[in-house]
């Protein structure tokens, strides 16, 4: 039920027309068109919160990426791509935060837009230069696929510093670490947070 150019005051819709489904599952990607419509943050959290809310008291496990970094996408022009890339942060760290605190887990996809995106602009990136090809969703797609797998128990997913002591921190410290690294995760420990790192798959058109 995802469309293009949805905002977060969407999400409660799509929820309505999946109501006859009961999945083991949801992935949410949102926040790109709050920011670019100009929500003010608190609002777009808190109506993710209670979308998430209401997955999880359904039974069902939740995935958010949570919104990249802005600043990399190169069709914005300056200096509105700086006030994009500031936004789109806080954003983040605010989505990581009340996704976690709803009992969901939020992935960030940071810059993801950026480096490989950059480099190969002409395959990632779709004919309006803003949304990502076929080829650049399979590459958003990758950093969402472990925490999926982990959320439905799947025990083939490693950390990437496994074998390391894993480090709980509070909620606010992982969100601002997570935005720093697409396909990182947080999830609740506790009263506190987790930051995981997984593997991914990088794809590029032929």
């Amino acid at each position: 039920h995802a469309v293009v150019g949805a905002q977060t005051s969407d999400l409660e819709a799509q929820l309505e027309l999946a109501s006859g489904f009961k999945p083991h599952v949801a992935v949410i990607i949102v926040g790109t068109n709050d920011v670019t419509h100009r929500v003010p943050p608190r609002v777009s959290v808190r109506r993710l919160a209670d979308v998430v809310t209401q997955l999880t008291d359904d039974g069902c496990e939740v995935v958010v990426g949570t919104c990249p970094d802005l600043g990399t996408v190169r069709p914005i022009l300056q200096p509105l791509r700086e006030v994009a890339r500031q936004w789109s942060r806080r954003l983040a760290r605010q989505q990581t935060i009340a996704v976690v605190g709803a009992g969901g887990r939020a992935v960030s996809l940071g810059d993801l837009l950026g480096g490989l995106f950059n480099e190969q602009r002409d395959t990632m990136f779709g004919e309006d230069r803003f949304h990502p090809s076929a080829a650049g969703y399979a590459n958003v797609v990758s950093v969402l696929i472990p925490a999926v797998a982990a959320a439905l128990n799947d025990p083939e997913q490693d950390i990437i510093d496994a074998g390391q002591p894993l480090r709980v921190m509070s909620l606010t410290e992982a969100a601002a670490q997570a935005s720093q690294q697409p396909g990182t995760q947080v999830v609740r420990s506790g009263r506190l947070a987790s930051v995981l790192r997984r593997r991914r798959l990088t794809f590029a058109r032929s």
